[in-house]
């Protein structure tokens, strides 16, 4: 692989995926806004601190905006008009184009985490202990999302696959449990949410930016079936052509 085409890639990704205001909107102005807003009306606490339950969900949200939105509908249309082709066949090669828009990912992730971070802090929030271990739940979390991201980019047509993802990020910000609990939904409902990869990540990093002790277990497991079952279906059945 040429790590500096890949670099390369990367970079231009990452340059034109920060210009593209639409993107700039879900990655980091939906996230920013849900901290804000929620962050000033009544909120569910942990230990007495309601922006401890809020700050790991948005989080949570900032992951699922950029690894399945931004990367899946970015990468869709180029699929759609025919760039992954012509990139896959340059010295860049497939597996390199792969890399580049993982590091695109990474890159706009630390953007995200940097700036929501930022606003936390400013409007009251004190880290607590249990980072590193939220750093590994955000980047399986990252490969979930990127799975699925991939997978509905590479099976479905450009149009089809803005309207699931955009729709899918509804979905899953209603049922992640990022800026509510879980349990203030339909006890049916809530068990099908837990299982879903959105609840899952945002209860790991709660959890982890809480007391690494109270992470829960069935969240962290269904987190790693997500991230091992939707990278795997992604490169089964990507089609690098529409």
């Amino acid at each position: 692989m040429n790590r500096r085409a890949v670099l390369a890639q990367a970079r231009s990704e990452t340059t034109l995926g920060l210009r593209r205001g639409e993107s700039l909107v879900v990655t980091i102005g939906i996230p920013v806004g849900v901290l804000l807003f929620f962050g000033r009306v009544s909120q569910p606490t942990v230990d007495g601190d309601p922006l401890a339950f809020l700050v790991p969900g948005v989080l949570a949200l900032a992951v699922m905006s950029s690894a399945m939105v931004s990367l899946g509908i970015g990468t869709g249309f180029d699929r759609r008009f025919g760039v992954l082709k012509r990139l896959g066949s340059t010295p860049l090669g497939r597996p390199g184009l792969l890399a580049a828009k993982t590091l695109y990912v990474l890159a706009v992730e630390v953007i995200q985490i940097s700036v929501l971070l930022a606003v936390a802090v400013a409007i009251g929030w004190e880290p607590a202990g249990g980072i590193p271990l939220a750093v590994l739940f955000l980047l399986l979390g990252t490969i979930a999302f990127a799975g699925l991201g991939m997978l509905m980019a590479g099976t479905l047509r450009a149009e089809a696959n803005l309207a699931l993802a955009n729709g899918l990020y509804l979905v899953l910000l209603f049922l992640g449990g990022m800026a509510y609990p879980l349990t203030r939904l339909p006890g049916g409902v809530q068990t099908v949410a837990n299982l879903l990869p959105a609840a899952a990540l945002a209860e790991s990093v709660r959890g982890a930016l809480a007391e690494p002790t109270d992470v829960p277990l069935q969240s962290v497991v269904v987190l790693l079936v997500w991230a091992t079952v939707l990278p795997v279906l992604a490169a089964r059945l990507f089609r690098w052509e529409e």
